[in-house]
């Protein structure tokens, strides 16, 4: 059954139901779907003291860089 046929027979079954039964047909228009966000990772206590970590590792090698630069000079 194609989507036309399938609305051809609801059509018929409600035209039916409101002229033979004497019933009320109420149509809601179909709710929009949620907008979905992307999923992302929430830090865990172990991704922060990492990042932590690697932040002191990179200021302590830029300080080891400029001392090496400004003894040079």
């Amino acid at each position: 059954m194609t989507k036309d046929q399938l609305r051809a027979e609801l059509e018929r079954q409600a035209q039916r139901f409101t002229n033979v039964y004497g019933g009320e047909i109420t149509t809601y228009a179909a709710e929009r779907e949620p907008e979905r966000k992307p999923w992302r990772k929430k830090p865990t206590v172990l991704d922060q003291v990492f990042k932590q970590e690697l932040q002191k590792l990179e200021q302590e090698k830029q300080s080891s860089c400029e001392s090496a630069v400004t003894e040079q000079a």
